[in-house]
């Protein structure tokens, strides 16, 4: 569904990232770990188009994105969800997820798509009717997710959907990516915390200084003592 091959990005003359490949399938959830700095946004950012790569490939069910504009990489069907959640202060919470609706046209229905957001996200149903500005963190978060799969993506990237959040709604959040994976759609998770790492996670990449030092398994990673050394000193940047 999505590679990337041997991508490279510098931004006001200092690379990035240098020469990054991964792969992600559809079902699958992958999640690129890293410190804070290591690359991890620069690299969903590159993939939806608001970054351009010096030198690299980004394929998309075999369509070249390098060059397309943002509007149209969402329109293939990759949904988006930032870090900063970016959810809109004067809607609704109904109005956001509405919006997605008009931006990729779906044989799905609208009010398919709305629905399945809330089966995904119950939670939601009882703010549909509040502005954005009046959400916690954690419920601005379920928005941003909930608005990326109105849009009926293929492929869903989640820029740090745990950071910052309260215990109570971390879960809430984990079992929203696995029915989400559930689906059949492809996710990809940006994590500088080991620990937020859904235990159900296919495969995970090691991001340090802009390079990928390690891909497999979550298992894997932990018998491998130099990923390890690196995802101490995660958890330590992290505390």
């Amino acid at each position: 569904m999505l590679e990337l091959s041997n991508l490279k990005v510098d931004i006001e003359g200092s690379r990035i990232l240098n020469g990054i490949s991964l792969s992600v399938a559809a079902g699958e959830l992958v999640c690129l770990v890293g410190r804070n700095g290591a690359g991890k946004t620069t690299t969903f950012r590159s993939i939806m188009g608001y970054r351009r790569a010096r030198s690299g490939g980004i394929s998309f069910e075999g369509t070249d994105l390098a060059k397309l504009p943002t509007w149209q990489i969402a329109q293939r069907g990759i949904g988006f969800s930032p870090e900063e959640s970016e959810v809109y202060t004067d809607l609704t919470v109904a109005e956001n997820l509405e919006l997605s609706t008009w931006t990729r046209p779906s044989g799905r229905a609208a009010g398919i798509r709305i629905e399945e957001a809330y089966t995904v996200f119950p939670k939601l149903r009882q703010y549909l009717a509040r502005g954005g500005g009046q959400l916690s963190g954690g419920e601005r978060k379920m928005v941003s997710i909930a608005r990326a799969l109105t849009l009926d993506p293929k492929l869903l990237l989640l820029d740090e959907p745990f950071e910052g959040l309260s215990p109570a709604i971390i879960p809430l959040i984990a079992e929203g990516v696995a029915s989400i994976r559930a689906m059949g759609k492809g996710v990809l998770i940006a994590e500088s915390n080991v620990h937020h790492i859904p235990d159900y996670v296919d495969r995970i990449y090691v991001l340090e200084r802009g390079e990928v030092m390690f891909s497999g398994t979550l298992a894997q990673a932990h018998r491998d003592r130099d990923v390890m050394r690196v995802i101490a000193g995660q958890i330590e940047a992290a505390s």
